[in-house]
């Protein structure tokens, strides 16, 4: 069997630094001390720690090794299970493509849970090793929601401004050019807003929770940070709208110039089908041609065909249709 071995293990010392424990330290903190541990939810050796040391039952162990979970909250005694959902940072990925984090807080443990590349929680990592970073559980609990949702703002507000941009460019850049870039603009917020919006029921849940170390100062601040999502969605919600509206202005304008096009055709070919008629008459094959016999008869009839057409441009030009 492996060796059970966390991506992090720490202990904060409750004023925002934290050691880092190894394994056979884990569960020995004292009291008001806070253990932290990161695990890869499809490790072979921390699914087993999980089910058989961990403590927590089955069906929550269940929820937090889901394949595709949902982002939610879930109150079992003290303890609190929380499944969020982050922007994928990782190399290659996009951004829609969320990562998943879930959690397991209690008052003096958290686990972390995650299989990709978590940008925020290594933020987090990177603050306690500063001497910067949370504090509690509950600290700790706000802090990675907080970080989560720098990312997606930042993620959102790129969405915003690419579709104000495609909105200006719609009069200038090559069609096909616009249209890809709305579709996929599109396509990116509807594959984000699909789980930020339940994350948003899952923060606000947080703290209406009534777990005795969830205190007053991160219940506000977890009701900040629900608004700040519900900003998100409405934001989203305004970018695709938006490019909604310029798909649809940029639509009109493709018509307008393929109206045109067609219009301008069927000008062309009503001046030049009586011509082409004319000249077809002429270039029968039959006896009794009129100026067969006559050297100037071909440029009486070029003439002849210059100014019918000539007439025909004017006529349509007084009919204001050209």
């Amino acid at each position: 069997m492996n060796e059970f071995q966390p991506l992090q293990s720490f202990l904060l010392d409750g004023q925002g630094g934290a050691r880092i424990i190894p394994p056979a330290q884990i569960g020995e903190q004292g009291a008001g001390q806070v253990c932290w541990l990161h695990l890869d939810y499809k490790d072979p050796a921390s699914i087993t720690w999980l089910r058989e040391e961990s403590g927590i039952s089955e069906i929550f162990i269940e929820a937090l090794l889901a394949e595709d979970p949902r982002p939610r909250s879930l109150v079992e005694g003290d303890a609190l299970l929380v499944v969020l959902r982050g922007i994928n940072m990782n190399s290659g990925a996009d951004p829609e493509d969320m990562v998943s984090l879930r959690m397991w807080v209690e008052a003096n443990r958290v686990l972390t849970f995650r299989h990709r590349r978590v940008v925020s929680a290594q933020e987090v990592v990177d603050q306690l090793l500063a001497g910067n970073g949370p504090v509690s559980s509950g600290d700790l609990l706000h802090e990675i929601v907080d970080r989560i949702l720098s990312r997606i703002g930042e993620v959102v507000g790129e969405i915003a401004e690419n579709a104000d941009e495609l909105e200006e460019l719609v009069l200038t850049a090559e069609n096909r050019e616009i249209r890809a870039r709305l579709s996929a603009l599109r396509r990116q917020s509807i594959a984000l807003r699909r789980f930020i919006a339940p994350q948003r029921e899952t923060i606000a849940r947080l703290y209406a929770e009534r777990v005795p170390w969830l205190n007053d100062e991160t219940r506000a601040r977890l009701r900040e940070s629900a608004d700040r999502i519900t900003r998100y969605i409405e934001d989203l919600d305004s970018a695709r709208d938006h490019a909604a509206v310029t798909y649809e202005e940029l639509s009109d304008r493709l018509a307008e110039q393929m109206n045109k096009t067609m219009y301008m055709l069927s000008i062309v070919a009503a001046i030049f089908l009586p011509l082409s008629l004319l000249t077809g008459l002429l270039g029968i094959n039959v006896g009794g041609i009129p100026g067969t016999q006559s050297p100037i008869a071909f440029a009486v009839v070029t003439v002849a065909i210059v100014i019918v057409g000539v007439l025909e441009w004017i006529w349509f030009k007084r009919r204001s249709m050209l």
